[in-house]
């Protein structure tokens, strides 16, 4: 990884890995066929090592997966915009790895409902019967982190 321009701003893995925990969702970054970038919003869970993310079956995320699984995976965590100040406060991580279809049912149906209990806690008693009509349409998509950064702009004084 390359080094951070703004040293003072960079912060530690595990404030990186919170950043991961907190933000509502995070872009991942793919190289096309004709090697045009492409990025993507995704609702992902962090376990461990790894990031889940769910999707549909195919497109052009998909090809671009199974083609080139390296992957940039950015989240952006709390952001405040301070009046009268020309700046943002912010963090955010990037996570660099490898991606890779899940195609173990027990591990695809865990990631699913870690997905679920982060983004619609509230609708778990229906988790079944949403697994029972969408499961058959659903892949699942772990990113192996390799290496992760986290910055941060400072609440303004």
């Amino acid at each position: 990884m390359r080094k951070m321009r703004r040293a003072d701003r960079e912060r530690s893995r595990d404030f990186a890995e919170g950043v991961v925990d907190r933000c509502r969702y995070a872009v991942l970054a793919t190289v096309s066929d004709d090697e045009s970038p492409y990025g993507v919003p995704l609702s992902i869970v962090r376990d461990g090592e790894r990031i889940y993310f769910h999707c549909a079956r195919g497109g052009h995320k998909i090809d671009n997966l199974k083609r080139r699984n390296r992957v940039c995976l950015v989240c952006v965590g709390n952001v405040e915009e301070p009046p009268d100040h020309f700046t943002v406060v912010y963090e955010s991580a990037i996570v660099f790895g490898i991606a890779e279809e899940v195609l173990d049912d027990a591990e695809k149906v865990r990631a699913l409902r870690l997905l679920c209990e982060r983004h619609t806690p509230d609708n778990m008693a229906a988790f079944d019967d949403e697994m029972a009509r969408e499961y058959p349409a659903t892949a699942v998509w772990k990113i192996y982190i390799e290496e992760i950064s986290g910055k941060a702009r400072p609440p303004l004084k």
